[in-house]
């Protein structure tokens, strides 16, 4: 069976393949992000597309250095009313962004691309659709003091799978979406392929 790699960083989404019985290695991809995704801001692209490249990008880059290896790649944008939330680069970022989204909703676009040797050979998009309850500015800065840095890792700022669900009123989409990686279309195409058991 084929090696798998996931081209991410995120312990997140490597405890999810590993905990549905995956043996998986990682390797973070040697991009810079935000160069990749600029242009795709500057033309307007669909959060979706600009989702799919940006994994895209990063499991051909992983490609690279394991040949005939099935490499993962995932990215996430936040689609608010049409506006492209990013990683935020500092707490005050995170601070505007979350006050932004309070007491709205808004879509997480979550994006897969399998490659092998280069090429792509599976692309997949799910999307969640997450309301804020209006939380007063005194909860979120004592929110973003608890969690620091961590509000800098995740597109919206939060993690819902920890203290980030206290920022929800509604939460309508599949789990694995939320956290960054579509698990069960990803499952079904590598049984497809022959990568695990069917």
């Amino acid at each position: 069976m084929s090696e798998i790699v996931l081209a991410s960083g995120s312990p997140w989404r490597a405890k999810l393949l590993r905990d549905a019985g995956l043996s998986v290695s990682t390797e973070v991809a040697e991009i810079d992000e935000r160069a990749v995704d600029a242009p795709l801001r500057e033309a307007n692209l669909p959060p979706e597309d600009i989702a799919l490249i940006l994994a895209e990008t990063k499991a051909t880059d992983v490609s690279a250095r394991h040949p005939g290896a099935i490499v993962i790649g995932a990215d996430q944008v936040l689609d608010f009313d049409g506006e492209v939330f990013f990683k935020p680069e500092t707490i005050e970022q995170a601070r505007v962004n979350l006050l932004a989204l309070r007491g709205q909703p808004h879509h997480l676009r979550s994006a897969i691309v399998c490659v092998r040797d280069g090429q792509p050979v599976w692309r997949h998009v799910s999307s969640a659709t997450l309301t804020m309850r209006d939380f007063s500015p005194e909860f979120l800065g004592h929110y973003l003091a608890r969690i620091g840095e961590d509000a800098l890792k995740s597109v919206g700022s939060y993690q819902i799978e920890g203290e980030g669900i206290q920022l929800f009123e509604k939460v309508e989409g599949d789990h694995f979406t939320i956290i960054g990686l579509p698990l069960l279309p990803l499952l079904a195409f590598l049984r497809e392929e022959g990568v695990i058991e069917t």
